[in-house]
C-alpha cells in the first residue's frame, strides 16, 4: 500500500512493522520513524486502526493468552486482502 507521496519511511515498510510498532517491540528510534509516518500518511494512521481494533478482539477472545505467530501472520494477511480488496473496489489507493 501507499498513499503516493513520498515519507522518510515508505508505507510498505510501516506497515510491516505494524505489530511490532504495536507490541513495543521496536527500538526507539524505529518506533519514533513509525509514529512520524502515522502523523503524515492518513491511509497508513486507518491501517494502524484496523490493527488496534483486532489486537483487542483477538484479547478478548483468547483471554489475555498470546496469539501464536502463525495465527497472527494469517490474521494480518487476510486484513490486507480485504483492505486492498475494499480499496480497489472503491477507486481507492491500491497497495504497491
Amino acid at each position: 500500500m501507499s498513499c503516493g507521496n513520498p515519507h522518510a519511511t515508505p508505507c510498505g515498510e510501516v506497515l510491516d512493522a505494524v505489530s511490532a510498532y504495536l507490541d513495543g517491540e521496536l527500538t526507539e528510534h524505529d518506533a519514533s520513524h513509525i509514529t512520524e509516518h502515522f502523523d503524515e500518511c492518513a491511509p497508513c494512521l486507518h491501517e494502524l486502526g484496523i490493527y488496534q481494533e483486532v489486537k483487542v478482539l483477538v484479547g478478548r477472545c483468547c483471554g489475555g493468552d498470546p496469539v501464536p505467530d502463525d495465527v497472527r501472520d494469517r490474521v494480518i494477511t487476510r486484513i490486507r486482502s480485504v483492505t486492498v480488496t475494499l480499496r480497489q473496489e472503491s477507486g481507492g489507493p491500491a497497495e504497491a
